[in-house]
């Protein structure tokens, strides 16, 4: 009787569990590096609205030499802003405006995964950025990464 040894075929355990801890590794660099570039995105999308609202400032003092104007249901700029959604990440605002001063803020929202951080601008296009949840600001600019990088 002639008995051959069938080889099973397929992958060891060993072999299995090195392969998952490569992914894992993979996953630890990747996942946060995603994350970073999703927050960096929602932060470009409120600087640019700050500077749309800008230019609206601008061009309303350039037609009627005063920033101050009659609000706009609720908002102290009359800025055109949409309501807010439950996912938004940044909400925009704008404080009392004076003849020849205002100043725009465009504040982070937990739900939309910004907590804390908050991005100025005021008249003289001075921009400024309070950081947080390990996110540096900058009194000089827009920081759009958590060193505190500006744009």
């Amino acid at each position: 009787m002639n008995r051959s040894v069938a080889r099973t075929r397929g992958f060891t355990l060993l072999e299995v569990m090195i392969t998952v801890c490569i992914v894992a590794i993979l996953a630890a660099i990747a996942l946060p590096a995603y994350q970073d570039s999703v927050r960096r995105g929602k932060i470009i999308d409120a600087t640019v609205r700050l500077g749309d609202f800008r230019a609206q400032q601008e061009k309303w003092f350039l037609d009627n030499r005063t920033y101050q104007k009659v609000p706009a249901a609720g908002t102290a700029c009359g800025i055109d802003n949409p309501p807010l959604g439950a996912t938004d990440p940044f909400k925009l605002e704008c404080d009392a405006p004076t003849a020849t001063t205002y100043n725009i803020k465009a504040t982070g929202q937990a739900a939309g995964g910004m907590p804390g951080l908050i991005y100025n601008v005021d008249q003289t296009n001075a921009r400024s950025t309070t950081g947080a949840g390990g996110w540096t600001g900058s009194a000089s600019c827009w920081s759009v990464r958590k060193d505190g990088t500006c744009q």
